[in-house]
């Protein structure tokens, strides 16, 4: 007797929609305000945090530094730092771009990670407390957006 690997039963076209990310001006149900101002907001951060990714991989491979800043002359703490924010920053963007959960999720661990670096670890990037500030900010804008948005959608 042989078991299949796989289901062969297809997906209904409701199934298929409930697993897709949001999309603010696609077709299907109607977007509502509070969504929709998440949804720009996250695509606003997702090219932030591009723009960030990108400075943090300039600064890996030498781009725009002096020579005296390269990458290989900073401690190893700064070294492990600044390329993990290269890979967080460019996958959340990804994924805040398509509104994905995972997004989400990413950009929070990214913005958690640079705000225990910030305040924990400042011998690492230099402890700007402004950057922490901002980040608080954004995050607090965020979970406003988040809990508008679902009290919008609930019954």
């Amino acid at each position: 007797m042989s078991v299949p690997f796989f289901n062969k039963r297809t997906a209904a076209p409701e199934e298929v929609q409930r697993l897709e990310p949001v999309h603010a001006m696609g077709g299907g149900a109607e977007v509502s305000g509070w969504t929709r101002r998440l949804v720009l907001f996250l695509r606003v951060m997702a090219g932030i945090s591009m723009l960030k990714g990108l400075y943090h991989w300039a600064r890996v491979c030498g781009i725009g530094v002096s020579p005296n800043d390269l990458f290989v002359l900073h401690s190893v703490a700064w070294q492990v730092t600044t390329v993990f924010f290269a890979v967080m920053d460019l996958v959340a963007a990804v994924g805040l771009w398509l509104a994905a959960t995972w997004g989400a999720v990413i950009w929070l661990m990214s913005i958690a990670s640079m705000l225990a670096v910030e305040i924990f670890f400042p011998q690492v990037f230099g402890g700007g407390l402004l950057i922490g500030f901002v980040e608080l900010g954004l995050l607090a804008l965020y979970l406003w957006l988040a809990v508008k948005a679902a009290q919008e959608q609930s019954p």
